[in-house]
């Protein structure tokens, strides 16, 4: 039980460093040196830098779920949730859940033309998170909240493109407003596919 809790608090040390540095600095050497611990001790975790990356990326992805799905889930199904759903990934970027930016945007462009491990797993949990989105839009239309032409994967398509694109603005270009239009792109999108109910005479 106590190594299991080490070893969860290295990992999330270790997303830090990777959020701020890349996947590819996080080596079980600087990882060592950062926590103070003995590369021998880390190993014991972590057989090599690979299963070091893979698993905190994993632990990553528990904290993006933690942070931007399990909140809007309280939300009720349909528009609600798929607006809780972009407003928290919004509120994700502008509280610096990772200190670096999105986990997940930096990584996606990170390891998007190396081929290997560390590809297919974030390939496989932002698939993970397209599929999520997907699925609440799937949902609005089927509560008959959005218009039934909307195609769901073009949809998730664009929704993650701005929340990607908020993301370069804010971090690389120290742009403070990025996160403000990128919501407002948001709402006005969605606005602009939501189902009017008439109101009786």
């Amino acid at each position: 039980m106590k190594g299991e809790r080490t070893r969860q608090s290295i990992l999330e040390r270790a997303v830090d460093l990777a959020s701020l540095e890349g996947l590819e600095g996080l080596t079980i050497g600087r990882l060592a040196d950062d926590l103070g611990l003995s590369k021998s001790g880390l190993f014991a975790h972590f057989g090599s830098k690979e299963d070091l990356q893979i698993a905190a990326i994993e632990t990553a992805a528990e904290r993006f779920i933690d942070e931007i799905y399990t909140p809007a889930l309280r939300e009720p199904r349909g528009y609600p949730r798929l607006l809780a759903i972009c407003r928290s990934w919004l509120s994700y970027l502008r509280r610096g859940v990772f200190p670096g930016g999105c986990f997940f945007a930096a990584a996606s462009f990170e390891f998007d033309g190396r081929p290997g491990p560390v590809r297919d797993t974030v390939r496989r949990l932002m698939d993970d998170w397209i599929g999520a989105l997907e699925k609440a839009i799937r949902m609005a239309v089927d509560e008959g909240h959005l218009d039934p032409a909307v195609d769901p994967a073009q949809l998730a398509f664009e929704l993650n493109s701005l929340f990607f694109g908020a993301n370069f603005s804010y971090y690389l270009r120290n742009d403070a407003s990025a996160i403000d239009r990128a919501e407002r792109a948001v709402d006005q999108k969605l606005e602009s596919l939501r189902v009017r109910r008439r109101k009786r005479a």
